[in-house]
């Protein structure tokens, strides 16, 4: 379980930095910075519940993100299919996640970001890889960032019924895979990433 043995290696401010949506065929990568309080105000909640997203359950995950929200000091940011399709996956989640950064009442003093590449962010980084269950700062950005994502995914299914996105937020499972044969690839999909290109190089050609 994380906790804050990495935190307390610094002091000031210190943001714990995710990404979500790196994967998918639609939609666009969310990042979040959260500074979490380090002292009694701090819920116990957390301490004891916060995980990596991907281990919690969507009913834990909402729960814990009213709780985060409440508490923290939260940034968000994302980049949209356009810009994904531009400068490619990994470049966007760099712009999402300084756009979290941006979005935070101030500069952090220190950012700890999941994975093993610096962002470019404007304060020193540390990178940690499976940081989401190493550190709680990362592990409350993981799930800011999840339910953000998928809630933004969920009103998309609104207007596009055909894909299962308020189920499978945009990865190409088979219901998605099926309705891309059905209706064919939306601006909301990547075209870049190739099942999405081969759709769009199949219906230029049936032109």
């Amino acid at each position: 379980m994380p906790d804050f043995a990495i935190e307390d290696q610094y002091h000031g401010r210190i943001a714990g930095i995710d990404e979500v949506g790196r994967g998918p065929l639609a939609g666009p990568v969310v990042a979040a910075a959260v500074i979490l309080p380090r002292d009694e105000s701090l819920p116990a909640e957390l301490v004891a519940e916060l995980n990596d997203s991907k281990k919690l359950s969507a009913k834990k995950r909402d729960r814990l993100y009213e709780v985060i929200m409440s508490c923290a000091e939260v940034g968000i940011g994302a980049a949209s299919v356009r810009e994904i399709d531009q400068i490619n996956i990994l470049q966007a989640t760099y712009v999402a996640m300084r756009r979290a950064v941006d979005r935070l009442n101030s500069v952090p003093d220190q950012a700890l970001v999941d994975g093993n590449r610096d962002p470019g962010l404007p304060c020193a980084v540390e990178t940690v890889v499976k940081g989401d269950s190493k550190s709680l700062s990362i592990a409350a950005a993981s799930v800011v960032a999840k339910v953000v994502r998928d809630r933004a995914m969920a009103r998309l299914a609104v207007r596009y019924p055909f894909f299962g996105w308020e189920g499978n937020a945009g990865y190409g499972v088979k219901k998605h895979i099926a309705g891309l044969g059905e209706v064919g690839p939306t601006a909301h999909h990547r075209k870049s990433f190739k099942p999405i290109a081969d759709l769009f190089e199949a219906m230029m050609a049936g032109r």
